[in-house]
Order: C-alpha cells, then sequence, then structure tokens
C-alpha cells in the first residue's frame, strides 16, 4: 500500500529512465569496447561514492518541491537509466540516494519504489540491446547465463534475508570497495 501511494514519484522516475536506458543501451552498442570499458570504471568509481556519501540520508524534507521536483526527478531519471543500461544493472544504488534527497522518502521505502522503477527501465535497456547483435553473446553461452542467472536469483534470496542482520557501517564500504576493485579492473581490461 505504500508503495500504491507514492505512485507519483514512481512515474516522474521512470519518465525520464526509461528514455535514459533507451539512450544509454544505444550508446553502448555503439561505443568501442576500449571506451565503453573506461566509461564503465568511472561509472563503478561514482557509483561506489554515491553508496558512501549517499545511503546514511534519512528520510525528512524533499530537496526540492513542487515542478522543480518534478523537472529533477526526470532529469535523475534519465541519468540514472542511461547509467543502469551502460552498466547492464538496475540503478538501485543511484536510485535509493535519489528517492531519498529528491523525495524524502524512508530508506526502506526508497528500497522498494527503486524496484518499481528498475524493472521497466531494464525492460528498455533489455529491448534497445535486443534490436542490436549484442544478444548473439548470449545464445552461445547458455550455461554461463544460467548459473549467472541461478545465482542472482539465489543471491537475491539470501541477501533479503541478511538485509536485517548485516549492519549498514559494514556492507555499504564493503560494497563500495568491490565496486572500485571492479572498476580497476575494469580500467585494465583490453
Amino acid at each position: 500500500s505504500q508503495i500504491a501511494a507514492n505512485w507519483p514519484i514512481i512515474i516522474n522516475l521512470l519518465a525520464g529512465s526509461l528514455i535514459g536506458a533507451w539512450f544509454g543501451a544505444g550508446w553502448a552498442t555503439r561505443l568501442r569496447s576500449e571506451t565503453l570499458y573506461k566509461v564503465i570504471a568511472i561509472l563503478l568509481v561514482a557509483i561506489a561514492i554515491v553508496l558512501v556519501l549517499g545511503h546514511d540520508a534519512r528520510a525528512g524534507d524533499p530537496l526540492l518541491t513542487c515542478v522543480t521536483q518534478i523537472i529533477a526527478g526526470v532529469v535523475a531519471g534519465f541519468m540514472i537509466g542511461g547509467v543502469a543500461a551502460l552498466l547492464g544493472v538496475a540503478g538501485g544504488e543511484l536510485l535509493i540516494p535519489a528517492l531519498v534527497l529528491l523525495f524524502g522518502a524512508d530508506i526502506k521505502l526508497a528500497g522498494s519504489l527503486s524496484l518499481a522503477v528498475s524493472l521497466p527501465t531494464m525492460l528498455i535497456g533489455f529491448s534497445r540491446y535486443s534490436r542490436d547483435q549484442s544478444f548473439s553473446v548470449l545464445g552461445r553461452n547458455k550455461g554461463f547465463v544460467l548459473i549467472m542467472a541461478v545465482g542472482s536469483v539465489l543471491g537475491a534470496f539470501i541477501g533479503g534475508y541478511l538485509l536485517g542482520i548485516v549492519p549498514n557501517e559494514f556492507l555499504l564500504p564493503a560494497l563500495a570497495a568491490i565496486l572500485l576493485i571492479s572498476a580497476y579492473k575494469v580500467w585494465q581490461h583490453k
């Protein structure tokens, strides 16, 4: 019921994220691999910074109101959709801080609202990638894709149970460190 009560926020962010996902996937298919790796590395560092600095925000008054909030929501949604499509992720690591800061949402509600925005955004990015030959690699690597899918579902299930156990003081810096290590490895990729 809380998610349904916040449908204007979902629509506001979707207005930008769906367009951003379409463009982000298009950019990813046109960039040279070396350039794409560098862009992804920079985005991973930026996401690590957002995680460390943005996730301790508390619910409260929204940063903006009225028309400026709507415009900022569409712009933030566009940027988040573009980044999500470029990285091939759902974008929650950017959506949650945006929901807390722009709209004053509680962190737990922001997590749920981010899922409502992420799924359609991912589907648009998926649709855009499918128009390119980008998915041919999936057909050649069905076993790997299946293992990753099963691992993702299992990880989400276990993560849901650990959510109340693992403190943010440990989890967020650990995730930021993983992102920074990944950024380094992607930057070095040839």
